[in-house]
């Protein structure tokens, strides 16, 4: 087991009626001017916007709104949101929806407590931010896991180019979880939800490391449980256990405990990220979906054994021992066959991916064939462009 530090200082209210609680809890980090960040419309219409309006007013606390976040959150909303943030005064930032929304949040409390910096340069790696707002989310799409995590996700839609950073300073200091929010996510959207809350796991659970048993068993269970309830999720929305199921896994695959004593590379999410880029109109969890299997049949023999145990422990698969490769492949076809069943892609074909253009994704992911990502089997811009090709 590797070396590592464990510290998600994020707090949770889970349950029903939490987002109630806000005001109280925001003037419990001094906030006094909000910056409400949302979506699309279905925050307004379903109340949601409205309720937490009245709780700030309760508390006293002023306010103002941004609304019109879109999936792949762009700099250029980021930017808006840091320019109004300035102009009104605002000490802390609320996002409330999924996680576009809680990244745009991020970027843009970095961006006003770091006015010295572009704040486009954190998420190209050339500065990280110092100082922070203070922040928090109300979740309604259980998918990202932004709500835990450190990560930030952007997008610089004028140039198609997707990234992500890492910081303490990206950290909710709360969390509102309170699953009935997400009854209306849409059978599409929550699929893609929990393909991205089980690849957070999958992508630690495959990334190198040894004797992590008690960090590989919380793992399985969360892929278990993604599984299950993203397909109850999908039969019965309304299914409260099932979505408070999905909330809470979204929390855990992506706050770092899956990954405790392994090292860590999101390597498929890197491949991802250069699809969505290039065709925003990829929602991400579908994206993952059409490119985990292929990943996994062209590196599953740099480690056979874990995928045995991933087979084994996760798909109920009996091992072949005679022929132990054959037992991998049938899990990776469940794997695949789950996928479908869901709704989700399984090629990068059924999202409009040209083959013209998969060069150009190989080369970007590779940072202009400077890059290796690194896994069981590392992969330079060759084998890169091999799984995109695999993928199509």
């Amino acid at each position: 087991m590797e070396n590592f530090i464990y510290d998600v200082p994020t707090r949770v209210y889970f349950g029903k009626d939490q987002e109630l609680k806000v005001g109280e809890i925001i003037k419990e980090y001094g906030g006094r001017k909000v910056l409400i960040h949302y979506g699309g419309g279905s925050a307004v219409r379903s109340g949601l916007i409205g309720r937490v309006e009245e709780c700030l007013k309760a508390e006293g606390i002023e306010y103002v709104l941004l609304g019109g976040v879109q999936p792949n959150p762009e700099i250029k909303m980021v930017r808006k949101g840091i320019e109004l943030c300035q102009k009104e005064g605002v000490d802390f930032i609320l996002a409330v929806g999924g996680g576009s929304v809680m990244d745009s949040a991020k970027d843009i409390a970095n961006g006003v407590a770091n006015p010295e910096v572009d704040v486009w340069d954190f998420s190209m790696g050339k500065a990280q931010p110092k100082k922070t707002l203070p922040k928090g989310c109300i979740l309604t799409l259980a998918a990202a896991g932004s709500e835990m995590s450190n990560s930030c996700v952007i997008t610089d839609e004028e140039t198609g180019t997707k990234r992500g950073y890492g910081s303490p300073m990206n950290r909710m200091n709360f969390a509102i979880e309170n699953p009935e929010l997400t009854y209306t996510v849409d059978a599409y959207q929550t699929a893609c939800g929990a393909v991205d809350i089980a690849m957070h796991t999958m992508e630690r659970y495959f990334c190198p490391g040894e004797d992590t048993y008690l960090t590989d068993a919380i793992a399985e269970a969360v892929m278990k449980c993604t599984i299950k309830a993203g397909m109850d999720c999908i039969k019965e929305p309304e299914n409260y256990a099932a979505r408070a199921n999905m909330a809470w896994a979204s929390s855990l695959a992506h706050n770092g405990l899956t990954q405790c004593g392994r090292q860590f590379q999101l390597v498929v999410h890197q491949l991802e990220h250069e699809v969505s880029g290039m065709y925003p109109k990829v929602a991400h969890g579908a994206g993952l979906a059409a490119l985990w299997c292929s990943w996994a049949r062209y590196v599953y023999q740099a480690n056979v054994p874990r995928f045995l145990q991933w087979a084994q422990n996760v798909w109920d698969v009996a091992i072949d021992f005679e022929h132990p490769e054959k037992t991998v492949l049938k899990a990776i076809d469940l794997q695949e066959e789950y996928y479908r069943k869901i709704g989700m892609p399984t090629r990068l074909s059924e999202l409009g991916v040209k083959e013209a253009d998969l060069e150009t994704l190989a080369f970007r992911c590779s940072r202009e064939k400077t890059r290796t990502l690194i896994g069981y089997k590392p992969l330079a811009y060759e084998d890169v462009l091999a799984v995109f090709r695999m993928a199509l």
